[in-house]
């Protein structure tokens, strides 16, 4: 005869990651859940995948760069905008999805037992699904301007998985953290939308790292890990920017960091949070 005994864990570093494992079925049932249902009753369905890139790189290159005449390292203005909106996009995507994981699933959570962190890891994943869509438009821009010879990608692409990874790590770092905060404190649901567009006007998205002096690209970053992040990937993909292996360490400790608070609070917010919610 088979038994599951579930005992409540009294312990922040009790965190059961092999139930993770175990219920990696429903990880991915969340996973279809949350790619579907974005676009589900929509006329354009997942073409929305491309349309907001191309309008923000649009808008982008019209206000900062021929009106503000912002500079872009010699690179051409659509692929430099482009470059940093796609991976910023998987960034806040993560973060803004899994901020309000306890909110938005209540009446999940209220109704059976699953390790809840199964929740924002599903957005990570359902969101990567989005990232690879708008990945592939980008790479269409990428190989036009290669080969006329605007840009000149380098080796530093071969480490884009590892950018990745640090970029889901900082968004579902800090997204695990505001949602566990938001239980308690909702003035946090106001502030991460507003948030998100501040970091992303703190990056170097709109404007090369280039522009900064050195001590305040050092501040950037620490405000700011995503800074080092795009910049590494806008240089070797576009071959101009700074590359600094020293910025992306912050940036990966950073994200451990982060990570490993979220989840300590995640844990325990997870045990009592249907009495505040």
């Amino acid at each position: 005869m088979f038994t599951t005994e579930i005992k409540p864990k009294s312990k922040w570093y009790e965190i059961d990651l092999k139930a993770l494992w175990y219920y990696r079925d429903l990880l991915m049932l969340f996973v279809r859940r949350d790619f579907v249902s974005v676009y589900k009753q929509t006329v354009l369905g997942p073409i929305w995948f491309f349309v907001q890139p191309i309008l923000t790189t649009i808008t982008f290159t019209i206000i900062f760069g021929n009106v503000a005449k912002l500079p872009t390292d010699g690179i051409p203005p659509v692929i430099f905008y482009l470059s940093g909106i796609t991976f910023w996009n998987y960034f806040a995507g993560c973060l803004t999805s899994t901020s309000n994981t306890f909110v938005s699933n209540a009446g999940v959570f209220g109704k059976v037992y699953f390790p809840r962190l199964i929740t924002p890891l599903s957005t990570v994943v359902s969101n990567l699904i989005k990232f690879a869509i708008q990945f592939l438009l980008f790479l269409g821009f990428f190989f036009y301007y290669w080969s006329d010879g605007s840009i000149q990608p380098n080796a530093t692409v071969f480490f884009l998985p590892l950018f990745i990874l640090m970029m889901a790590g900082l968004g579902l770092g800090y997204g695990i953290l505001i949602s566990s905060l938001t239980t308690k404190y909702r003035d946090f649901t106001f502030l991460v939308g507003f948030g998100v567009q501040l970091l992303m006007y703190a990056s170097p998205i709109i404007y090369p790292f280039s522009l900064l002096d050195a001590k305040y690209r050092m501040i950037l970053n620490i405000v700011n890990p995503m800074s080092s992040i795009i910049e590494a990937i806008k240089y070797g993909f576009l071959g101009e920017g700074v590359f600094s292996p020293l910025y992306l360490g912050i940036s990966f400790l950073y994200m451990i960091v982060l990570l490993f608070v979220g989840v300590v609070l995640f844990h325990k917010v997870e045990k009592n949070f249907m009495d505040t919610v």
